[in-house]
């Protein structure tokens, strides 16, 4: 089953000059094993800081959903979305964290990271008051 990236949808920043961190949690994030066809169950923890455009989070939750049948290792449904997530967005900075509940005693947490090197976001004009001397 391919998983549709064109259910992500953006927005405008509403704070194209300020610098700020965006924190989703996805506690019921779940996924299948593709070597065993078992269920995984883990929580996505998305951080980042955006750029022009920030990510609706309707059509993340519906994102995230079309991954409950797929079957793909932890290692590679973190890196994906965070690889669709920068190509949807263009974010300034992103980290994501998939901790994944224990099978067989062992529990694993994944994180991935990326950084752009240009940015769009044009800054505010600031105005300075002339003292008076």
């Amino acid at each position: 089953m391919a998983i549709d990236i064109k259910l992500l949808e953006t927005f405008a920043n509403p704070y194209p000059g300020r610098e700020y961190e965006i924190e989703i949690s996805c506690p019921e994030f779940t996924s299948v094993c593709p070597k065993t066809g078992q269920p995984d169950f883990g929580t996505l923890i998305l951080t980042y800081v955006p750029d022009n455009k920030c990510i609706e989070l309707k059509s993340l939750k519906l994102y995230f959903q079309e991954f409950r049948n797929e079957g793909i290792f932890y290692e590679t449904v973190t890196n994906r979305i965070l690889d669709d997530l920068v190509n949807c967005c263009h974010p300034q900075r992103m980290t994501l964290t998939s901790l994944w509940t224990p099978r067989g005693g062992i529990s694993s947490t994944i994180t991935c990271r990326y950084e752009s090197k240009f940015t769009t976001r044009t800054p505010k004009a600031t105005t300075k008051k002339k003292s008076k001397e």
